[in-house]
């Protein structure tokens, strides 16, 4: 497996933000088609993507830009570690790991239905160093904003995903291989709904 680049974001569609508000519902079951490079760019960008390059800001906002939060996606291929800065994908392991996160989160079935899991995970230190102690409910919140940015493009490229909470974050951490500063927080199975 090696690294790869992601082609650019779209930053126009022929559906507004109002629909994708308005038509946005969580999914649990998905085809098995999986989705295309430029769909999962365009998840990821929304997620976490650089919007200004020359301040290195994000799509979903971050307090006191610290911007704590890590972004991997699993596949029947492999997983990947999304990069902004560069807009490309870190290989981090082969094989298909959706099983794995499916045993690490209390047997949920829409993690192995769907063709793309992206796992969230937060640095906590990163967000401390800039906001001092007590800086943890702020990654939660910046979780909860770039968890949203994702679902509501997923909506309007004609997808659907379901956010889950319920897991097991050292397992998964150990699943994943993830260094030890990372915790994991959400998986969001993506896919194209039933």
């Amino acid at each position: 497996m090696t690294n790869r680049s992601l082609p650019a974001p779209r930053l126009e569609s022929d559906r507004s933000l109002e629909f994708a508000i308005a038509t946005r519902r969580t999914r649990r079951t998905f085809l098995p088609e999986p989705l295309t490079e430029e769909e999962v760019t365009q998840l990821l960008w929304a997620a976490q993507g650089i919007t200004d390059p020359e301040h290195g800001l994000r799509a979903a906002p971050s307090a006191m830009e610290s911007y704590p939060l890590e972004l991997y996606v699993a596949t029947a291929e492999g997983l990947w570690r999304y990069l902004p800065a560069e807009n490309a994908l870190e290989a981090r392991a082969s094989g298909d790991l959706r099983e794995a996160l499916r045993a690490d989160s209390h047997d949920q079935d829409s993690i192995t239905s769907a063709p793309v899991v992206f796992v969230f995970t937060a640095v906590y230190a990163r967000a401390a160093a800039k906001l001092g102690p007590g800086s943890e409910p702020y990654v939660h919140m910046d979780l909860g904003h770039a968890a949203q940015n994702l679902l509501l493009q997923a909506t309007a490229l004609g997808l659907a995903g379901v956010p889950i909470a319920w897991i097991e974050p050292d397992r998964i951490a150990s699943t994943l291989a993830l260094p030890e500063d990372q915790e994991p927080l959400y998986l969001v199975p993506v896919g194209r709904p039933e």
